[in-house]
């Protein structure tokens, strides 16, 4: 099988394209770094000329509800269009757990994505996952004021990348099936904690402050909702073997 991946040079992009070349899959990925626009659709038809399957990992970091919203219905769009003239057979798609329920900034922007594949007029199939463990350096970096770092009060159950890469490339290979169930990693925990391990693991020093967002978004994060209901598919990595197994700053050893 050839698969397509859009994003594939993202964090959970880079797995996909790993992974799928494990399994002896084909692979193209899709990158404005590797000539493929998504927002414009430049290079599109041409690097999906061949392929049978799409796996979209792409993504924005922005808090503008607008901005996401415009990223994620133009990239899904434009994929869609270019798969119909290329002949993709299935659409794979990666999605954020609780989107339904805290609808503002990259989340607004996910429920389009996610509204555009159903109704896109190719095979899907659609995997909603929790934050991975690599938000936590994503929050340290946005949040931090000299010695502060200043957290979210947020409930979380982060799930390891390539784990999420493994459930999408094992997608791929089983045909449409619309909606999976959601995934999640083994443990419940709250953002500070994370923040707090993270930040001893690298020598850090800064005074951690736990605050409450304003707002939908706020709410769902310190209210559990965006933890997953009881079914869903549960990771094997903690957050804390992950740190272990990382260098400082968050680069993965290898």
């Amino acid at each position: 099988m050839k698969i397509a991946v859009a994003g594939g040079t993202g964090t959970v992009g880079r797995h996909v394209v790993a992974l799928a070349k494990e399994h002896g899959h084909e692979v193209v990925s899709l990158s404005r770094a590797e000539g493929v626009d998504l927002v414009t659709g430049r290079g599109l038809e041409q690097a999906l000329a061949g392929s049978d399957t799409v796996i979209d990992v792409s993504g924005i970091n922005t808090t503008s509800t607008k901005k996401a919203v415009d990223f994620f219905t133009s990239a899904s769009q434009n994929l869609l269009a270019a798969g119909k003239t290329a002949g993709i057979k299935h659409h794979v798609v990666l999605s954020i757990v609780g989107i339904d329920k805290a609808t503002s900034g990259l989340y607004a922007g996910k429920l389009v994505q996610e509204d555009t594949v159903r109704h896109g007029g190719v095979p899907w199939t659609l995997l909603r996952s929790t934050q991975f463990h690599e938000f936590v350096p994503l929050v340290v970096k946005t949040a931090s004021a000299g010695p502060l770092v200043v957290v979210p009060k947020m409930f979380t159950q982060p799930v390891a990348a390539r784990e999420v890469a493994e459930a999408l490339v094992n997608a791929a290979g089983q045909g449409p099936q619309g909606r999976l169930k959601d995934l999640a990693g083994p443990r419940l925990e709250e953002l500070d904690g994370l923040v707090r391990a993270y930040l001893a693991r690298n020598g850090h020093r800064g005074k951690v402050v736990e605050v409450p967002l304003p707002g939908p978004m706020g709410r769902a994060m310190r209210s559990g909702a965006l933890i997953p209901a009881p079914g869903a598919a549960v990771g094997r990595q903690t957050f804390r073997e992950w740190l272990e197994a990382s260098s400082p700053l968050g680069g993965t050893e290898k």
